[in-house]
């Protein structure tokens, strides 16, 4: 039986170096597109819920955007507010926001007071992302 030269696996292991070399930059950039993907729907995932707690719950909803974290909180009183709901944002995953921070209010019949037209850029590498909110509520990204 014949076994393999050295030169033979030499021969395998560059071709297989190169064409990792050539896969890695489509992969970061395939990663870079995911998590600003990611970034972009937590955030309009979090006006939704804002708008739809706030029309549940007929009370208004206050959403606090900062790069570190999105939280909502329900208004109990003018001086007085309770945490409904809190997750990391974007800046946990390097991805970079343009836009915050910013606190949005929602009535209790789901419209956000207190805010014009609002635009979060997501951006990561050469992958980039846009959450446009009305002051109705309503999301759309681009």
């Amino acid at each position: 039986s014949r076994g393999t030269t050295l030169l033979e696996l030499l021969l395998v292991l560059a071709i297989a170096a190169v064409i990792t070399g050539l896969a890695a930059p489509a992969a970061g950039a395939l990663r870079d597109q995911l998590l600003v993907q990611e970034a972009a729907d937590l955030v309009a995932g979090a006006h939704a819920r804002a708008r739809l707690l706030a029309s549940v719950e007929r009370r208004v909803m206050l959403l606090t955007l900062t790069a570190d974290s999105l939280v909502l909180r329900a208004v109990e009183s003018p001086a007085d507010t309770t945490e409904r709901w809190r997750t990391t944002g974007p800046a946990a995953t390097r991805v970079a926001v343009t836009g915050f921070p910013r606190s949005v209010a929602f009535s209790p019949a789901g419209v956000a007071f207190g805010f014009a037209n609002g635009t979060y850029r997501f951006s990561r590498g050469r992958a980039g992302k846009q959450v446009i909110v009305s002051r109705y509520g309503r999301v759309r990204q681009e």
